[in-house]
């Protein structure tokens, strides 16, 4: 199946999945992938040193930059449907979504392209800006031939917003190279809890402020280490100032991912509302147990007593007892040894690979249609 990988993103989770998946479709006798990524991208020297047919197109450093570069749009689309058609593409596959996502993909559409986006929000989250969210998706959903949504929420969500577009559902895998994972040696003990990732509204950090004061009045050893880009003090006022707690307001890098993630005893995750989360599948990997709130998608990747704790509900009691659990060295331990053999599928890229294309037959592209998980 000739495939074209699609993500004009700068940084983050789509260019770690796009480089997984390319990496793990070019080892396929039975695929030929090649990619349109922006030169802007972070790991476009790492993708492009797959040998691939590839595009790198100009998009943007900044916002003032997106709202500039919107005249050549168009252009852009007509780039990608060029490269689709020179490529034979049986398919172009958007590894995420991008700001511009939205404005070429139905050109794919008019050029007859089967456009098959990976979705990872079916709806806007709590606090994020809506401005726009709807019409974006459903351009691009309008657009489609098939989705491949990331977790059963997302699934069920986009078979009530479109119930005649086939879906399939994927796991979301641990996104960076399994060098970087194998190399991350697991350091973490229990009762050191870090919480990683881009601070938002719904990711309930001041519910995660709560529940550690109660923790902590319980387990006085317990430690909390808060990393992020984005404003941790706005989100929960006076959780830098608790005893025990370490906050680090920034961006880390992806080399810098798997030590950060292998150094905790625990990852948790205090959401109030959530589709998935690939920080969860980078943990297991690496044998870090996960603490959770039930909401959303977190509560299909989190197996409560096997390579985590899921918290009764959203709330800072229910998530201290969850907390509470990974406090115990003994119980630590055994949850850590769950993680990784959950974490051993989620890093099988070619599994992953064969799944998508498997799923991507089974919506009729790129051959003869057979049994799958679309419908």
């Amino acid at each position: 199946m000739r495939l074209l990988l699609w993500y004009w993103g700068r940084r983050g989770a789509g260019g770690q999945l796009t480089l997984a998946l390319a990496e793990a479709l070019a080892r396929r006798p039975d695929a030929a992938p090649a990619l349109s990524l922006s030169r802007q991208a972070d790991l476009l020297a790492e993708t492009t040193a797959l040998g691939l047919p590839t595009d790198a197109v100009d998009t943007y450093n900044s916002a003032a930059g997106f709202v500039l570069n919107l005249p050549r749009a168009p252009f852009l689309a007509r780039r990608l449907v060029a490269q689709a058609r020179a490529h034979r593409a049986d398919a172009v596959v958007s590894v995420m979504s991008h700001l511009w996502t939205a404005l070429a993909a139905p050109a794919l559409r008019r050029a007859d392209i089967p456009f098959v986006p990976l979705v990872h929000d079916a709806a806007r989250h709590p606090g994020d800006p809506g401005l726009w969210w709807d019409w974006r998706l459903d351009r691009e959903l309008d657009a489609a031939s098939a989705a491949i949504a990331l977790s059963g929420a997302v699934e069920a969500a986009l078979r009530a917003r479109r119930p005649r577009l086939p879906v399939a559902r994927l796991p979301l895998g641990a996104h960076l190279p399994a060098s970087s994972l194998r190399a991350a040696a697991p350091t973490g003990t229990a009762g050191d809890f870090l919480f990683f990732g881009r601070v938002r509204a719904y990711k309930g950090l001041d519910l995660l402020r709560d529940a550690f004061r109660l923790i902590h009045e319980r387990r006085p050893e317990a430690r909390l280490r808060v990393v992020g880009e984005g404003d941790i003090e706005a989100a929960a006022p006076g959780l830098s100032s608790l005893d025990g707690v370490r906050v680090e307001p920034r961006w880390v890098a992806e080399p810098d991912i798997p030590p950060l993630l292998a150094g905790a005893g625990a990852l948790v995750l205090p959401y109030r509302e959530a589709s998935q989360s690939g920080v969860v599948s980078l943990a297991h990997a690496l044998g870090v147990p996960v603490v959770a709130t039930p909401v959303g998608g977190l509560a299909e990747q989190v197996t409560d007593g096997v390579d985590g704790a899921l918290a009764a509900a959203a709330e800072p009691g229910a998530l201290a007892d969850a907390m509470a659990r990974l406090c115990d060295p003994a119980e630590r331990d055994r949850l850590a040894a769950g993680a990784r053999r959950t974490g051993r599928a989620l890093a099988d890229w070619d599994a992953q690979a064969a799944a998508l294309l498997d799923a991507l037959r089974g919506a009729g592209i790129g051959g003869q249609r057979r049994r799958s998980g679309l419908g």
